[in-house]
């Protein structure tokens, strides 16, 4: 399931996302607020995913009429937006970041491996077409000032922060799915190659494919599975990293 971000009115999510209209009528309830609402509606889908949001549930959560959210908030387009925005706010900024522009791509990578962890239903989104709210923005001046003087272009800073945000993407996501099939199956890695060893066995001849069974041995052996989230993304990060040093270094 893939959502889209930005996909709702755009005078109403800019609205709410800047609280400029934030108006209760006379039916509004005293002890609501978007605040409110917009964290009930994150601590859902941080337990059950974005499948699980509706609006009827987050009146649930908080024990009120579904129609007393429409107060508050348009919609479940709207509300996604605000969602976003508000978490994308939980990060810290600090400006002094030991290592120099390396130093500080290595944080933001790092803070937004994080951030998904904390939130996996963000890789439920697909934001092509950004959130358009103050922490979103104040995110993206502060990842830029990261690499501000350093010989860029204003596009090719555009470019790397691109990069290192879709590199701490798909790392997120390849660990999710790692993690998930533990849960999912109620085998953890171990017990499936433990499984599928006697049929590895015969399948993977040495003779046959000499590279792939020295390899595969050898990763198997260090990480105990074939595919270890960790090490996948501290070694990937550090080469994305190498990559961005030789382009900052041809200038």
């Amino acid at each position: 399931m893939t959502e889209y971000s930005g996909s709702g009115d755009p005078a109403r999510s800019l609205a709410l996302l800047w609280r400029t209209r934030e108006r209760v009528s006379r039916k509004g309830k005293p002890d609501l607020s978007v605040e409110v609402i917009v964290r009930a509606a994150i601590a859902i889908a941080d337990a059950s995913g974005l499948g699980a949001l509706s609006m009827r549930r987050v009146a649930e959560r908080l024990g009120v009429g579904t129609m007393s959210l429409y107060t508050y908030v348009p919609g479940k387009a709207e509300l996604l937006d605000v969602m976003l925005d508000t978490v994308y706010g939980e990060r810290a900024m600090p400006e002094d970041v030991p290592g120099g522009w390396r130093g500080r791509l290595e944080l933001i990578a790092r803070q937004n491996l994080a951030l998904y962890q904390r939130h996996p239903w963000l890789l439920q989104v697909a934001t092509s077409r950004p959130v358009l709210g103050p922490n979103t923005i104040a995110r993206y001046d502060y990842e830029l000032r990261a690499i501000d003087g350093i010989g860029l272009s204003d596009v090719e800073m555009d470019s790397v922060l691109t990069l290192i945000s879709g590199y701490v993407h798909g790392a997120a996501r390849g660990a999710a799915e790692a993690a998930a099939a533990e849960h999912d199956t109620g085998m953890s890695d171990q017990q499936w190659w433990y499984a599928h060893a006697p049929f590895l066995e015969r399948i993977l001849d040495p003779g046959r494919y000499p590279t792939a069974a020295r390899v595969g041995s050898a990763a198997g052996e260090a990480h105990q599975s074939a595919y270890n989230p960790e090490h996948a993304f501290e070694f990937g990060l550090q080469r994305v990293l190498d990559g961005i040093e030789v382009l900052v270094d041809s200038r």
